[in-house]
């Protein structure tokens, strides 16, 4: 058996596997920016804990000092 004949289904394999990383990208910007662009209080709730799990903190502390500037 020879390699040719599995060169073409590794071609389309590969292009499969960049098309689903892609869209793996595209999907968790497009909720990211959900995330950051909405007020709702789910939203906020995985928006900062998805931050954090990433190691970002201080983001809802911060928030929650310009809302209250905000409100005086």
């Amino acid at each position: 058996m020879s390699p040719k004949p599995l060169a073409p289904l590794a071609k389309r394999l590969m292009k499969g596997v960049i098309a689903l990383e892609l869209l793996g990208v595209l999907g968790a910007y497009a909720l990211f920016h959900r995330m950051n662009s909405s007020q709702g209080d789910l939203s906020l709730h995985f928006y900062y804990q998805s931050n954090e799990w990433a190691g970002i903190y201080g983001i809802r502390e911060r928030d929650r000092e310009v809302w209250a500037s905000r409100r005086d």
